[in-house]
């Protein structure tokens, strides 16, 4: 194996593993009571697109589509991330609905 090859293998596994360590932060937002305030849409909008660049980046340039999915899903828990942090502090600024 060349030295590119192990990078490539290398840089690939970390992203992939990395990918894992979006579900702690989608476990803290689901469980948070508080609407998520503390998690930021902007920084997490900003990796999002980040890893959306680099997708593009996989398949227009380096003809990459493991690298492609990879970053794929690094967007796609990005979006997640997002989602449930949006849905959270929406609910919690939403007035409470009084019972009939």
């Amino acid at each position: 194996m060349t030295a590119a090859e192990l990078a490539t293998a290398a840089f690939t596994l970390c992203n992939a593993v990395r990918a894992l360590a979006y579900l702690p932060q989608i476990l803290r937002i689901i469980q948070d009571l508080d609407g998520a305030r503390a998690i930021s849409c902007a920084t997490w909008s900003l990796f999002g697109i980040s890893h959306l660049t680099t997708v593009v980046y996989a398949i227009l340039a380096a003809y990459d589509w493991t690298m492609a999915a990879v970053f794929g899903g690094n967007v796609l828990a990005c979006a997640v991330i997002i989602g449930l942090t949006l849905f959270k502090q929406r609910r919690e600024q939403s007035p409470p609905t009084a019972a009939i």
